[in-house]
């Protein structure tokens, strides 16, 4: 008989290990599941297979997380530890240890919950209504007249921004449209100076007058900071702003792994105000180098010019012949007959008296005609050559300009204002010095 001194206990089940995790698993899943929490970010690590494993901790606990690759991927920061989060996931057992898990589906630093949920409802309109897409991006002209920028007055962007363009590109001038870039009323400040950079971009130079500048480019930049210190730059009206933009934008916006509205719309994202600078501007150095290379081509390209002038000036020349080799010419011709008329002379002395005078007439006559038609002859030579005398192109009022070294100045190209310049005129020489250049 059973010792009734003691109650009956009910014998508990015996679990398999897995078993019993599987089953506190279903347990948490059902009694938790899906759940929000808010910590500080311990021990973050990204393996190399893109999936990331840390802990969330307060003052009275910690709970391990996993957070796979495919989520991974859509984190627009990189978490840190001692950072704040609020994570959105699923508890879990992770069975082969028994450990209890929270596997992240989402995170978003603390606070920016709501904003963030904004961001990516708004983030998804937009692109839906193409105001992201790659077809619509412009690349960035390849020489830079003008830039405008928007950024606030006091703010470390702008110091950067103007550090970066004096340094690589101080040619380029600069147009500054300020405005606030952060709190109430912030984005509407933006628009508004976007608006005004546009205005002047269609008007153009010329409409502005006297030092005008060509706005080819718009800079718009800020420093680093939390979403809700970037919120104007998420702004709906700010993104249609920008994609109504008639010159490329380029969007400096916090640091690299910040991102906001207004880096999708824009032509170009840098990851840093200074990285946006440096995009519109080439370093001077290569631009100078760029300049030379043409400069030299240019001067290579108008020598070989001259001298293809000048050889088929000599060629022209020399089939022209030298007039005396003629004269010379005529003049041994005119002595061999003389010499066959002496040789002939005694054999026709006998003959008739009258014979003898027609022949003297006719010789007379031929060796007339043949000194004329020669004169005539040299004196046409003398007139086509002396055509090419560049001295009768200087009697008409023309002059022949020419550099400190002598070289010959063809083009307006070739003129600076202030350049002095010598003038060969008909009868000498002139010093000049240039007022204005004006190429037609």
């Amino acid at each position: 008989m059973p010792d009734l001194r003691f109650p009956l206990r009910n014998t508990p089940q015996v679990w398999g290990v897995g078993a019993l995790c599987h089953a506190i698993a279903e347990a948490l899943d059902t009694r938790f599941n899906p759940v929000r929490v808010a910590g500080e970010v311990s021990g973050f690590v990204r393996a190399a297979s893109g999936h990331c494993y840390f802990s969330l901790k307060d003052d009275s606990g910690q709970i391990r997380c996993a957070m796979f690759k495919r989520a991974a991927s859509g984190l627009d920061f990189v978490p840190r530890d001692g950072q704040r989060v609020e994570v959105a996931g699923r508890l879990g057992v992770y069975e082969p240890r028994g450990e209890l898990q929270l596997v992240v589906e989402s995170m978003a630093r603390a606070g920016e919950g709501t904003l963030f949920e904004q961001f990516l409802q708004l983030k998804a309109k937009l692109e839906a209504q193409g105001l992201f897409d790659p077809t619509h991006k412009r690349p960035l002209p390849r020489q830079v007249r003008g830039i405008g920028l928007v950024t606030s007055l006091g703010a470390a962007a702008l110091h950067d921004v103007a550090t970066a363009l004096q340094r690589r590109a101080p040619h380029i001038p600069v147009v500054l449209a300020p405005a606030s870039v952060q709190g109430a009323g912030a984005a509407a400040e933006i628009c508004q100076a976007l608006q005004q950079l546009y205005a002047m971009a269609v008007a153009g130079p010329d409409a502005g007058g006297a030092g005008a500048v060509p706005i080819d480019v718009i800079l718009l930049v800020r420093g680093g900071g939390a979403l809700e210190d970037l919120w104007s730059f998420n702004d709906e009206t700010l993104a249609r702003t920008l994609f109504d933009s008639p010159v490329p934008v380029v969007a400096g916006i916090g640091h690299e792994t910040d991102f906001t509205i207004a880096d999708f719309v824009a032509d170009l994202r840098a990851p840093t105000p200074t990285a946006a600078a440096e995009l519109c501007a080439p370093a001077r150095q290569e631009v100078l180098d760029a300049a030379a290379w043409l400069q030299d081509r240019m001067q290579t390209a108008a020598y070989r010019a001259l001298d293809r002038r000048a050889q088929a000036l000599d060629l022209a020349t020399s089939r022209l012949g030298r007039p005396s080799a003629t004269v010379a010419r005529m003049q041994l011709a005119v002595a061999a007959l003389a010499q066959r008329l002496g040789q002939a002379l005694p054999q026709r002395l006998q003959g008739p008296q009258v014979a003898l005078q027609r022949l003297q007439t006719a010789l007379d006559v031929a060796g007339q005609r043949a000194l004329q038609t020669q004169a005539h002859r040299l004196a046409a030579l003398e007139l086509r050559l002396g055509l090419l005398d560049p001295r009768l192109v200087l009697a008409r009022g023309y002059a022949w300009l020419s550099d400190a070294q002598g070289q010959a100045l063809t083009h307006a190209a070739q003129l600076q204002v202030g350049q002095a310049v010598e003038a060969t005129l008909a009868d000498g020489k002139a010093a000049l010095r240039v007022e204005s250049v004006e190429a037609n």
